[in-house]
């Protein structure tokens, strides 16, 4: 698909995900739209590249092992 034909979907974010989001957008000087498109891509591309998903429950962080 080119990008002059990008497919437009409706989006409903909670208010304190979407501040999230906007800050984040704004560290890297990204639109939230880009923001969003970017970290979808870069989630697709993982998993083409390990075929596992970045977390099962997005709000949980990950376990990890530091001792």
């Amino acid at each position: 698909m080119e990008d002059s034909q990008k497919k437009q979907i409706p989006l409903r974010l909670s208010p304190k995900l979407y501040a999230q989001l906007q800050a984040w957008a704004d560290d890297d000087f990204r639109s939230v739209n880009g923001q969003i498109e970017y970290l979808l891509s870069e989630c697709v591309r993982q998993r083409k590249k390990n075929g596992k998903y970045v977390s099962d429950e997005i709000d949980k962080p990950p376990e990890i092992d530091i001792s």
